[in-house]
């Protein structure tokens, strides 16, 4: 509703501003309507909501990983005799209340809620790649369904010039002037316009389906419709983006979490070669003598320890797996790093070239193009060049206007992708 709102007050001084303004009011329009469209998202994609909870559930395992286990609560009767049911007939007679405790090998608590503390921390870092990569999908379906309109635009402008040339081929007809080959050239190119736009609209449909669902919407929503689009700057040199990436990509920051998890893993599996401790109190009460003698109560204390004797078969193959996760964790760090330097300079590459091909269209390609289709309708009026001429011209100047297009989307979505790489923060 605020973009609704923020649009009419757009259009409503837009004819009136101008022509720079005009320009800057269509880029604003676009940039807070992109904002709106990821805040949306961020709320309301599924996929988004359950990495959310994958995060917080991560956290909540945090706490339990450094905590004792419960402690053992037993009663029961000891050293009673089998052919009496008396208790006070023996000495050693008793009813007794037991609590235990296992305590670990002092450090082991501390590293396994570091292991946890870890894991939560590469969770987190895997949950801001989820939102990164909805967003990326986002923009890149947001563009492309942009490209679709104004490709949609530029065939229906491009119909009605048609339909201005066969008016005049007709007319021309008529007075014995053209041939009746020119009328049936115009009509056949106006119904490859009419079947360009059906094929468009199938496309405008596929993917606005596909935003709707990054949205969370119904799917029966109406889709969002996109500003024109605009073209930009090169972006920023390679090195600098490298740089920003190793030091805020998500992925890369998820994969040092479990470097530094493999190293506390490698600890705690060493740890297990240090015995744990089983602490026990036990209290006896005892029954007075059969002659009514008082016996006095019991207490025990005793401490257990298991023996950790079994470290070839045990305790050698968990630390060896710890070293392991840990060396792969490192391998995919660096492979990872390296597909992204790859991934990033192939984007830019991309956005660099997008944005050539934009200023060539617009500085000089289009208006020659148009001067072309201009010259050769005056010309055709007075019968100095055909009408296939015409009209050569006139579906040139579409195919470069929709290229032109095409350019300015691919920029637009190697922006997005370069967001992706470089782990721009998204919320």
């Amino acid at each position: 509703m605020r973009f609704l709102i923020l649009c009419v007050a757009v259009v409503t001084t837009f004819l009136h501003a101008p022509l720079g303004a005009q320009v800057l009011a269509r880029e604003n329009a676009r940039d807070l309507q992109l904002q709106e469209l990821v805040a949306e998202a961020i709320r309301n994609n599924a996929e988004i909501r359950a990495a959310g909870n994958e995060r917080l559930a991560a956290q909540h395992r945090v706490l339990p990983a450094g905590a004792l286990e419960d402690p053992m609560l037993e009663a029961g009767v000891i050293n009673a005799p089998l052919r009496s049911q008396i208790f006070r007939r023996e000495d050693m007679t008793m009813k007794m209340l037991g609590l235990s405790q296992k305590i670990p090998f002092p450090g082991k608590l501390d590293l396994r809620q570091e292991v946890a503390a870890k894991d939560s921390e590469s969770v987190a870092h895997a949950y801001q790649e989820t939102v990164n990569r909805v967003i990326r999908d986002l923009k890149t379906a947001y563009f492309e369904l942009a490209f679709v309109a104004e490709s949609a635009r530029l065939v229906d402008k491009n119909k009605q010039a048609l339909e201005q040339f066969l008016k005049i081929s007709e007319s021309r007809y008529s007075v014995g002037q053209g041939s009746q080959a020119d009328v049936l050239k115009a009509q056949t190119q106006l119904s490859r316009m009419n079947d360009e736009l059906i094929k468009l609209d199938r496309e405008r449909r596929t993917i606005a389906a596909e935003l709707t669902r990054l949205l969370g919407r119904r799917f029966d929503a109406i889709a969002p419709v996109p500003v024109v689009l605009r073209g930009g700057d090169a972006p920023i040199p390679f090195e600098m983006l490298m740089e920003t990436a190793l030091r805020q990509r998500p992925q890369l920051q998820g994969l040092k979490s479990l470097v530094d998890r493999s190293g506390k893993s490698i600890e705690l599996a060493r740890k297990d070669y240090y015995p744990d401790f089983d602490v026990k109190f036990t209290y006896g009460q005892r029954d007075k003598t059969p002659d009514g003698m008082r016996r006095d109560d019991l207490v025990g204390v005793t401490v257990a320890i298991n023996l950790p004797v079994r470290r070839e078969t045990r305790r050698d193959p968990r630390v060896a797996e710890a070293i392991a996760m840990r060396d792969q964790a490192i391998d995919l760090y660096q492979a990872q790093s390296n597909e992204l330097a790859s991934k990033l300079r192939q984007q830019l590459a991309t956005a660099e070239q997008s944005t050539a091909s934009a200023r060539l269209y617009e500085t000089g390609i289009l208006p020659q193009a148009r001067l072309a289709v201009e010259s050769s309708l005056a010309a055709y009026r007075v019968n100095r060049v055909d009408f296939l001429t015409l009209l050569d011209n006139q579906m040139t100047v579409l195919n470069f206007e929709i290229s032109h297009a095409a350019a300015l989307s691919g920029y637009n979505k190697s922006l997005a992708e370069i967001d992706l790489l470089i782990g721009k923060p998204t919320i």
